[in-house]
């Protein structure tokens, strides 16, 4: 279940992550409003996920998750270029974070 709530928090983070760029310095509402209820969702998560789970696994997980996913979006919806040296470090990252998982 700590691993379930882990990635589900990671994946708000990239949520939190893409509506903070678009709130405009918080001067949009929307965008302002999902950035806090994703980032109170996150948060919440990565700390229940961290009453089983060793906190540095937890916190790098939760990041790489993060970062791969807000990346990825900004990619893929065009605000930042594809590139095969791009792509292959986020491989990277999520290789990383399925390490985690598999050693722990």
């Amino acid at each position: 279940m700590y691993w379930l709530v882990l990635v589900l928090s990671g994946v708000l983070e990239a949520v939190w992550a893409t509506a903070l760029g678009r709130s405009d310095g918080f001067t949009r509402l929307t965008p302002t409003v999902v950035f806090a209820v994703g980032l109170a969702g996150s948060m919440a998560g990565l700390a229940y996920a961290m009453r089983g789970l060793p906190i540095g696994t937890a916190y790098a997980v939760w990041v790489g998750i993060g970062a791969t996913l807000t990346a990825g979006w900004a990619m893929w919806s065009g605000d930042e270029p594809v590139t095969v040296v791009r792509v292959l470090l986020l491989a990277g990252i999520v290789g990383c974070v399925v390490g985690l998982k598999l050693t722990h």
